[in-house]
């Protein structure tokens, strides 16, 4: 995940400054353990002032208003009690070619600040503190105590102490190209490993962007360059410099990342806030997907495991039990021939009362033929008793089982992040995975549900134009068959096999055409535990042939009247089908 360096924080802080200063704070919300967010009102404006301390996505920007859910967290509580309904007069760098902002805020537009609220941005040690105007600490989103860092400890009502300054060289417009080349060529070694070491402000991802712009090879030591190279890159470094002191910005997206210097843009943007807004959000999505992903299908595959163990052993007792009948015809047996017993007998051989063959039967020493027969009877009792209370069990298990790999292939079929609908529909397997107690999560639950925006089905076009809609998890599948789904439409799903529950959407008198049947059923087949498969066989009926069961879990239905019809989800591994929002945008 790309940094804001130094250089995007200019940029953003050029961009505030310029468009929200002064401003009122009218409200304080805390989104998560990482991110507050200020509500600022101007005399042309109102907007939320995002500041997050995350160790991977540390930034500061203008987004979107935070979700309506209760703000719990003791540091925002701070934050509103000492700063509410102050204006924000101030957004300044606490020194040059520092990553620490001072957010100052006064009584009114115009007065001294009586209270700072610092934005380190700088990776994993980021940090937001607030001071009074004699610099005490008053709160900190991340205190350090004296085990933690002796060097710079952050504890309330101690002073406030800056992050150590760097030793390197600041970059000047003013520095002659010639005792610059010869810093950075000092110790022979590659290119960007010594541009990062000479001066401080630089990233990683801004010195690859320059040295891509001076065209040279990141990897290329430093005496390899020609006097060519040496100009090329003394240009493009001159050219950094002039964007940063004439705060000249450029934002845009380019194939690995973001900028806001203007190179290498695939696509522009209108501002630094929406670039920064976008880059991050979509970055920390993708890390919430992959990560709730893994969690949930390694849950899942977990219970399925005990699922089949259970299954298994009841399986192995009903097969026991199927010997109840064995043990009361060699009781039946030894009561019809009790004269042929004799003392001490351990094996005794009766005929079959149907073949004649002989039966051998074992027998207790110890016992009479009557004792060694209520034993027979007894244990064909206990096994009929046993079938009866086992064959519910297993039915259980089973049902269960399905259920799980129902919820398995919808988060197989969630494979990787593609937009914010993927993980809202990862969100709510989550959700109904707690609702079903198989995830313990109650902080999660309470927080969650009160605000909550549902995801959408995938839509598709069919080749005559009619729309297909697919589910994406259970809650989808129940929305969209006994829902969304009238009586002109057509229900598909692969016939005993877990996958996505499919409406073919029709107008209103119109039959489908068998093109647009076979479409659907290929998309049936292509949401389903059976993608890879070359040939499944796809259910289709009318929705109202469609039931669910009585206190059946999510997503379990049962269906009549159903029409089967055979399905190549390989057509669409070749060629994926394309959805109607991909249409719209375009």
């Amino acid at each position: 995940m790309q940094p804001v360096d130094l250089t995007t924080l200019n940029a953003i802080c050029a961009e505030l400054r310029s468009q929200w200063l002064p401003a009122r704070l009218e409200q304080v919300y805390q989104r998560d353990a990482f991110t507050v967010c200020l509500a600022l009102r101007t005399l042309d404006q109102r907007g939320w002032l995002t500041i997050s301390w995350h160790p991977q996505a540390a930034r500061l920007c203008i987004e979107p208003p935070p979700p309506r859910s209760p703000d719990t967290f003791t540091f925002s509580q701070q934050l509103r009690h000492q700063i509410g309904n102050l204006a924000l007069v101030g957004i300044d760098a606490i020194a040059p070619w520092e990553r620490v902002l001072d957010l100052q805020f006064g009584q009114r537009p115009g007065d001294p600040p009586i209270w700072h609220l610092y934005a380190e941005i700088q990776g994993k040690y980021s940090n937001l503190i607030l001071t009074d105007r004699d610099n005490q600490i008053v709160t900190a989103a991340h205190q350090v105590n004296l085990q933690q860092s002796s060097v710079r400890p952050i504890l309330t009502g101690q002073p406030y102490e800056p992050p150590p300054r760097l030793t390197t060289p600041i970059p000047s417009l003013q520095e002659p190209k010639e005792q610059w080349q010869e810093r950075i060529s000092l110790i022979d070694a590659p290119l960007k490993k010594n541009l990062m070491k000479t001066y401080r402000g630089l990233s990683s991802a801004l010195v690859l962007a320059m040295l891509r712009q001076a065209q040279l090879d990141p990897e290329q030591t430093t005496s390899s360059l020609t006097s060519d190279a040496w100009e090329r890159l003394y240009d493009t470094w001159q050219i950094w410099l002039t964007q940063l002191e004439k705060e000249t910005f450029h934002p845009g997206f380019t194939p690995s990342g973001y900028t806001v210097l203007g190179w290498e843009v695939s696509e522009p943007a209108e501002s630094v806030q929406t670039v920064v807004r976008h880059y991050y959000q979509e970055q920390l999505n993708r890390q919430e997907f992959s990560q709730l992903r893994h969690q949930l299908l390694q849950k899942v595959s977990n219970v399925l495991q005990k699922l089949k163990i259970k299954a298994d052993g009841f399986t192995s007792r009903l097969a026991q039990s199927d010997q109840a009948d064995t043990y009361r015809m060699q009781a039946d047996l030894l009561m019809a021939h009790l004269h042929t017993w004799q003392v001490g007998q351990q094996v005794i051989n009766l005929p079959d009362f149907e073949t004649g063959e002989p039966i051998e039967i074992a027998l207790a020493p110890t016992k009479t033929a009557v004792q060694n027969a209520q034993t027979l009877y007894k244990q064909h009792q206990k096994l009929r008793r046993a079938r009866g209370a086992i064959e519910p069990l297993l039915a259980e298990v089973v049902e269960e089982t399905q259920y799980l790999q129902q919820v398995e292939a919808a988060l197989q079929e969630l494979s990787e992040y593609q937009d914010p609908e993927d993980l809202q529909a990862l969100k709510e397997i989550r959700e109904e995975l707690v609702q079903q107690n198989y995830l313990e999560d109650p902080a999660y639950r309470s927080r969650e549900q009160r605000d909550r925006s549902e995801s959408q089905p995938y839509r598709y076009a069919s080749p005559n134009g009619l729309e297909v809609w697919v589910g994406r998890n259970n809650r989808q599948n129940d929305q969209l068959t006994f829902r969304t789904a009238n009586d002109y439409d057509i229900w598909l799903h692969t016939q005993e096999i877990p996958g996505s529950h499919v409406l073919l959407r029709l107008p209103p008198g119109q039959t489908p055409d068998h093109e647009d049947l076979q479409f659907a059923a290929n998309l049936a087949a292509f949401h389903s535990r059976a993608r890879d498969s070359e040939q499944v066989p796809v259910v289709y009926t009318k929705p109202k042939n469609v039931y669910k069961p009585k206190g059946a879990k999510p997503g379990m239905t049962i269906y009549k009247q159903e029409t089967v019809i055979w399905a190549q989800p390989g057509h669409f591994r070749q060629k994926p089908p394309i959805h109607l929002e991909s249409l719209s945008k375009t």
